[in-house]
């Protein structure tokens, strides 16, 4: 099989679930998507509950990347820029920010567990390099990385709900929440 196929496998995964959800993601459909036999994705994930997490550590790799304290500039401001990178792929994907932040019982999914670790990690880290530079209040940079993360995955999900929009409901919209929260932070 070439080099590619699973993550061919996971690509074709991530579009039927952006098309339809969950349910819409089959092993089969998958494989046909993919261009693949039917039988090869159960080469590569023991069943859909695998492939999924997959798609959510992959989906969670890429968010992690948004929160490197590298990224130059500075760390307040990079924070910033992740959190509206966040939202803004939360709402251009909705199913995959469902899938990711749902539920997950078990431990058997290693490779999602280490992407949730990652990205939680480098979202702490992140905190605290803005808490260094002044940017934010000092405090505990888990609790206070949460609290970010918790205002705009709110955000979002109310925006998503239609419970909130820019000029709507709420008159707010992710973004401008999130920027709110950094200016009453910085207060």
């Amino acid at each position: 099989m070439p080099p590619g196929t699973r993550a061919a496998l996971v690509d074709a995964a991530a579009r039927l679930l952006d098309e339809g959800g969950p349910e819409a993601v089959t092993l089969r459909e998958v494989g046909r998507l993919a261009g693949v036999s039917h039988n090869a994705p159960y080469k590569h994930f023991a069943d859909k509950r695998a492939l999924l997490g997959a798609v959510a550590a992959r989906e969670l790799t890429g968010l992690a990347e948004a929160f490197e304290p590298g990224r130059g500039g500075d760390a307040g401001e990079v924070l910033r820029a992740a959190m509206h990178h966040y939202a803004g792929w939360a709402l251009a994907h909705p199913e995959r920010f469902k899938l990711v932040f749902g539920r997950w019982p078990g431990d058997d999914l290693p490779e999602l567990g280490a992407a949730a670790e990652t990205a939680q990690a480098r979202l702490v880290a992140l905190v605290a390099a803005a808490q260094e530079s002044g940017a934010l209040p000092p405090g505990e940079p888990e609790r206070l990385g949460s609290l970010v993360r918790a205002l705009t995955h709110g955000a979002v999900d109310l925006a998503l709900s239609g419970h909130i929009a820019e000029g709507g409901k709420g008159n707010a919209g992710p973004g401008q929440l999130v920027d709110d929260l950094f200016r009453y932070l910085a207060g």
